[in-house]
């Protein structure tokens, strides 16, 4: 079953790079991955799907990267360095598929999976401050998932901002 969702992922992100999501069939989608459609819809529900798999695992890549460096010792300002050169990297590796998804206002499912993606990681990163306890630095005494959110929608933003720019450009 490995093997379909890799084709499967890979296929999505293949022909999101190409054209929005939104606008891409589960028939084409199959057909790419070499797969039936009913094994499509055995694991999934929409080409989205898929995709946002694709882009959480390349994520999750970075975070367990992060984890590893910060049990080797790597001191936070590295650490903080290095996640966002990770997280610039991911961006870079599927700008077209964030590319296609600017431009499709119906494609508001990738940047929501972003946004996601960054509440989880910060809501982890917080229970993490949390648990450390001193002489980590102690945190405000506000709601976590107020912060999560606040921290999710201002880094998806940023990259939307930054991918609108650049593309503008025509780079």
């Amino acid at each position: 079953m490995t093997r379909t969702i890799n084709a499967l992922q890979r296929a999505a992100v293949e022909l999101a790079s190409q054209r929005p999501v939104s606008r891409i069939t589960v028939a084409a989608l199959a057909a790419r991955a070499g797969v039936t459609r009913a094994t499509f819809y055995n694991r999934y529900s929409t080409p989205l799907d898929p995709l946002v798999e694709a882009l959480y695992a390349d994520l999750e890549t970075g975070h367990r990267l992060e984890d590893r460096r910060r049990a080797e010792g790597y001191p936070g300002p590295e650490l903080l360095r290095l996640a966002v050169a990770d997280v610039a990297a991911h961006v870079e590796r599927f700008a077209g598929v964030y590319r296609h998804a600017l431009d499709d206002p119906a494609d508001r499912g990738v940047y929501d999976a972003l946004v996601r993606h960054f509440n989880d990681y910060a809501l982890a990163f917080l229970a993490r401050a949390t648990d450390a306890g001193p002489p980590a630095p102690s945190l405000p005494d506000a709601d976590h998932q107020v912060i999560a959110q606040f921290l999710a929608h201002g880094f998806a933003g940023a990259i939307k901002a930054w991918l609108s720019e650049r593309f503008q450009r025509g780079h």
